[in-house]
């Protein structure tokens, strides 16, 4: 065997030993496996948030514009009523 293939049974040998620590290392492969799905979990969250922080824009942008939408989330979230208007509760069981 000459010299060229020792250096290059060695450097398999290497890269080998390095590669089943680097799986066998808790802080090694299985570190970076489980925080590569942790970054993908925070990803989908992140464009959850931004979503909903998009609505909250637009509801926002609609109360200080539209009489009607201020009136609406005013009787929704608050229970308001105009004077002499009648309010029936109606639950099913």
């Amino acid at each position: 065997m000459t010299a060229r293939g020792k250096l290059l049974v060695v450097a398999v040998g290497v890269a080998g030993a390095l590669s089943l620590l680097s799986v066998a290392d808790a802080k090694g492969f299985r570190r970076y496996l489980s925080l590569k799905q942790d970054v993908g979990a925070l990803q989908q969250r992140n464009t959850s948030l931004s979503e909903q922080n998009e609505a909250l824009r637009q509801e926002i942008a609609a109360l200080r514009k539209d009489p009607a939408a201020l009136e609406r989330a005013v009787r929704e979230e608050l229970g308001y009523v105009k004077p002499g208007e009648l309010v029936f509760h109606l639950e099913s069981p």
